[in-house]
């Protein structure tokens, strides 16, 4: 998908969820059913993605967790793609440096640290170590809320 200067000043206008389409037109001085198309588009291909977020600061007894994970092996894509699948964990990525893996979960008091760790991330073969990063405060992080 061509990324054009217009595509960027929707996604810029989409950062306020609450704003319609037609609001957005009319402050980019185009038809509301490009807007329509556009956003179509991208959500269609993958690129884009609509969905509320939270700021995890704001919420009582919940914490937000980096882990860096040292795998034993190198495959790296393949330990990624489960470990985002395990309970809490809001996203994984593949890194350089001295860590393979960094994942980032958010937690609460039901479902905590020692919860995360003995359940989850020790159920994943072939992690070599791990070490958290407790986020004591954060600027501008915004997280989809995935606990029950």
């Amino acid at each position: 998908m061509k990324i054009d200067n217009l595509t960027k000043s929707i996604i810029k206008q989409l950062k306020d969820g609450r704003k319609s389409y037609k609001e957005i037109a009319k402050e980019l001085s185009v038809a509301e059913n490009t807007v329509r198309s556009r956003v179509k588009k991208m959500m269609d291909e993958g690129f884009l993605e609509i969905s509320g977020l939270i700021d995890p600061g704001k919420l009582p007894s919940h914490m937000v967790v980096m882990v860096g994970v040292k795998l034993k092996g190198m495959d790296g894509v393949k330990k990624g793609e489960e470990m985002s699948k395990l309970k809490g964990v809001i996203a994984v990525c593949a890194v350089t440096g001295h860590y393979d893996l960094f994942l980032l979960a958010c937690l609460n008091e039901s479902f905590g640290l020692a919860e995360f760790i003995t359940r989850e991330l020790d159920s994943v073969e072939d992690i070599q170590s791990a070490e958290t990063f407790v986020v004591y405060r954060s600027f501008n992080l915004k997280v989809p809320y995935n606990l029950d």
